[in-house]
């Protein structure tokens, strides 16, 4: 096997696996390289698809557990970027598995997301990215745009250049159907006063049975995005709430256009008015989803009952 370094820019690979022994043969591969190469090593991958104490002490390698660390992927992003800035002027290299079989829809279409928008926060980025992706377990959709946001191909003990990646531009196909609230849902229309959206939320939140501690959360953010419909756009916005068996939804709808890619993505500068809402939504929600351009902008917050 081999792992090529590019010097001042993103490698960035799909890993399609089948067998675990080659998934386990390939991670050894990948932190030997990177030891060899005194490259420093950041491994994001499930806990339950490492045997306790496998992996061997290699110098300046994190582990981290991806149920955990990329339980919402729109945290990935500053994770990577936190590591790289502890070795400023090195390369670098990171081992994902951000898809597994039990995620969620909405998971795997934000999943699919990050890795797009990882080739546009990292492009001239002296990082080597390979992302393992269970073949064999995953939906066909899930490694469709696996193949159309990686520009390279891992398998066989070799590299190649991707023909179905589309671009760093380029939205997979999940990303590309409008988020449709339910017919039940309920609705409430602001503009001008975010009291009554505070409001709203709490009270449906509440009856739909969430702890106190995440009712508080989803106001708090669903008060950012409402705050952010005021702030940027002449006319108001629509808040949606419904509840299912597993979480509490909460939809935001206005007419504004969000033109930052990577807005919730990055950790804003202080001094931008109002830019810190989107991050927030990400820290205190479970999920947050975002289809925006000239039409308008719809954005869906996801609050777990677990």
């Amino acid at each position: 096997m081999s792992y090529q370094a590019a010097d001042g820019r993103l490698r960035h690979e799909a890993w399609l696996y089948r067998a675990r022994d080659e998934y386990l043969a390939g991670i050894t591969e990948f932190l030997r390289s990177a030891v060899n190469r005194g490259e420093p090593a950041f491994v994001a991958i499930p806990a339950p698809q490492i045997p306790a104490g496998w992996l061997p002490p290699y110098p300046d390698v994190t582990v981290a557990d991806m149920r955990e660390l990329g339980a919402n992927p729109a945290r990935l992003i500053p994770a990577i970027r936190a590591f790289a800035d502890r070795y400023e002027g090195r390369r670098v290299r990171y081992l994902a598995e951000p898809a597994w079989a039990s995620r969620s829809e909405a998971e795997l279409r934000e999943t699919a997301r990050y890795e797009a928008l990882l080739n546009q926060a990292f492009g001239d980025a002296e990082i080597t990215a390979l992302c393992a992706y269970n073949a064999a377990d995953l939906p066909a959709t899930v490694i469709a745009d696996a193949c159309g946001t990686h520009p390279m191909l891992f398998g066989g003990g070799s590299e190649r250049t991707n023909a179905d990646y589309r671009g760093p531009a380029a939205w997979p196909d999940s990303l590309t159907t409008p988020l449709l609230a339910p017919r039940s849902a309920q609705v409430l229309s602001y503009d001008g006063d975010l009291r009554p959206v505070r409001a709203f939320v709490a009270a449906v939140t509440g009856q739909a049975g969430l702890s106190p501690g995440r009712c508080t959360d989803l106001v708090i953010a669903a008060s950012e995005v409402a705050a952010n419909t005021l702030r940027h756009t002449s006319g108001g916005g629509v808040v949606r709430l419904w509840a299912t068996e597993a979480e509490v939804l909460c939809q935001l709808e206005d007419a504004g256009h969000i033109t930052d890619p990577l807005a919730g993505h990055w950790r804003p500068r202080g001094d931008l008015p109002g830019g810190q809402g989107l991050w927030l939504v990400n820290q205190v929600c479970d999920l947050a989803e975002i289809r925006s351009s000239e039409l308008g902008t719809t954005i869906r917050l996801h609050m777990y009952r677990r």
